[in-house]
This record gives C-alpha cells, structure tokens and sequence, in this order.
C-alpha cells in the first residue's frame, strides 16, 4: 500500500465531494453541504486563496482529505473514506493542518459530535474538549507544544 499526502488542486474537487459524502458518521449530501456554503466554488476559492488542503491517496487513488481555515485557526474538515479508516491517513492529514495552523497561531481549535469516533480519535492526537456545544458537538481545542 503506497500512502501520500498531498497539498489539494482544483483537480481533486470533485474527489473531495465524493468522499465527504461517502462517510457514515456525519453524513452530508451534495445539497446539504451546499446549504451550508460548502460548494465546488467555495473549495475552489479556498484552495486558490492558500494551500489548506490536503490529499492522502491510496496507491494513487483519492482516500481522505483535511482542511483548515487559517484565519480562524480551526481544522475545518477531515473525512477518510469508508473502509479506508485506521491506515494512518487521518494522522498523517492532520499533522498538515496542524502545522498550518500552528505557523500562525498557539491555539487551533475544531468542532464535532462528541459521540463520534471522530471525538476518540482527536482526543488520541492530544485535543481537549473545552466546551460542550448544543446538537451534542464538542469544541475540542490544541495548544502549540
């Protein structure tokens, strides 16, 4: 299994859709994300405006993806595909986007549901749960080392 990780172009767009709607747990479809803001476009945006993207890929196929907003200092996304889960993508995304917030900022912060494997497995990174957030997401937050 060859693993690389990769700063995101305009090409993986369309890849980064279809893995943030192939997940189980938090699960979006194409509309609901646009109901949110979160459309090609705005990817296209950001990824244009600073490199806050990044790829793993899998023996050169799209896995997993991770995004963070340097100006508000948060992680915000991070999806592997399903049955890709516990190779390692997960880490490898977030030491990117923690290093890219970390060159700017001594906290960063995300949100997520605290019943989510998603919650265990920041926890594991060294994330903090500081405030309990209503729907049930937790706001976990990093300090620089």
């Amino acid at each position: 299994m060859n693993i690389c990780v990769r700063p995101a172009t305009e090409a993986d767009i369309g890849a980064i859709f279809d893995i943030r709607t192939s997940v189980r747990e938090n699960h979006l479809s194409l509309e609901q994300l646009a109901d949110l803001g979160v459309t090609p476009a705005a990817i296209s945006q950001a990824i244009a405006a600073a490199p806050c993207l990044w790829i793993a890929e899998v023996d050169g196929q799209p896995a997993a993806f991770a995004m963070a907003d340097a100006d508000d200092a948060c992680v915000f996304a991070a999806f592997v595909r399903p049955g890709l889960e516990g190779r390692g993508l997960g880490r490898m995304l977030m030491a990117k986007a923690e290093a890219y917030l970390f060159a700017t900022h001594r906290t960063i912060w995300l949100v997520t549901d605290g019943n989510s494997r998603a919650s265990g497995f920041y926890r594991k990174l060294g994330w903090l749960p500081v405030a309990a957030l209503d729907g049930g997401d937790v706001r976990f937050e990093k300090h620089t080392p």
